[in-house]
């Protein structure tokens, strides 16, 4: 069961006493979202504002949406990180997932034994990385957990920032990620370039990504190659306030009129395959908003990512791009 921090967030309300406030959260929390909301607005006698567009994470808040509506206090909620606010009056809330790993981690026990794994992590079981790493030094296997940057605590990844991973790259034999999402450990497989592997406790069970990791890896350098054949390329700028990194759309664009491109510059605020079917007379296109936007969607074009597009340029310069993901952050 998911457990929200409504302490903190009564808290913060009685301490700062706001006329509105706004909440928002992951599409597979909102319904707990709209459950506080209206706690929130019973108990305090206020508007208490659901922003129901998807949010994705951090750099994808929708703030812009609480300041339209007024609201004196956005929280954001299963998005933790090691900041409390974002921005002025974005207020981050911790939602952990109280399911047990004790089961799962038992089973995996003689697969790991003797060898050096590093453990990993998203929000939701962050507070899980320790008893299951005593469980498993108890029981002979040696456990790493990275150091994190910026944002991430140790052990955390997002789906876009691989840092614990990518610190005890050269220490482990394999990775083990601590949940149920393929996702963020598909990233971390892609990024590290070693056997990646999730406990499940919702399944009770250990599965294997990396297989899912290279499909997704042959697949992105397939539509580079493809991009690399474009005369005619789109940019875009994500209009979201953490996603919007223009400065690097304009390195790209500078990149390919050198060897002779026409670029064209949009933005947009959704990029899917139905919004870029209405630009006309485009070959291929560069996002620089969200990574896994090109490599977790399918495309009817050529849609590359910020790792992507440097290793186009590469392409087009006849220079090498082996291990073109194998960053610590994709931005």
């Amino acid at each position: 069961m998911i457990v929200i921090d409504e302490k903190k967030i009564f808290e913060i309300i009685e301490k700062r006493n706001p006329t509105s406030v706004a909440l928002n959260g992951p599409d597979g929390l909102l319904h707990k979202v709209q459950d506080l909301a209206l706690r929130v607005g019973k108990k305090f006698g206020i508007p208490a504002f659901v922003l129901a567009d998807t949010t994705w994470g951090t750099c994808d808040l929708n703030s812009i949406g609480a300041k339209v509506l007024n609201a004196e206090i956005q929280f954001n909620i299963g998005h933790t990180n090691k900041m409390e606010t974002i921005e002025k009056n974005v207020i981050m809330i911790d939602a952990f997932d109280d399911i047990s790993f004790d089961s799962v981690t038992e089973k995996c026990i003689e697969m790991f034994r003797g060898k050096t794994i590093s453990l990993i992590t998203d929000s939701q079981h962050l507070h899980q990385i320790k008893p299951v790493k005593d469980t498993l030094v108890e029981n002979g296997v040696d456990v790493k957990i990275g150091k994190g940057q910026g944002q991430l605590n140790d052990g955390q990844v997002f789906g876009c920032e691989f840092y614990p991973a990518m610190e005890t790259v050269d220490m482990v034999d394999a990775n083990v990620f601590l949940g149920q999402s393929d996702f963020h450990a598909a990233g971390i497989a892609m990024a590290t370039n070693k056997p990646t592997y999730i406990l499940d406790p919702y399944f009770n069970e250990i599965r294997e990504v990396t297989d899912l990791a290279k499909k997704l890896q042959k697949q992105s350098t397939l539509a580079i190659y493809k991009a690399a054949e474009a005369e005619t390329f789109g940019i875009i700028i994500g209009l979201k306030e953490g996603q919007l990194s223009k400065l690097t759309a304009l390195k790209f664009k500078k990149e390919l009129e050198d060897q002779g491109k026409t670029v064209h510059l949009f933005a947009l605020t959704d990029i899917t395959n139905e919004r870029m079917k209405n630009l006309k007379g485009i070959d291929a296109f560069i996002q620089v908003a969200c990574p896994r936007i090109s490599t977790d969607n399918r495309f009817d074009k050529p849609v590359l990512s910020t790792p992507q597009a440097t290793a186009l340029v590469k392409v087009l310069r006849k220079e090498n791009i082996d291990e073109y993901f194998q960053i610590k952050h994709w931005l």
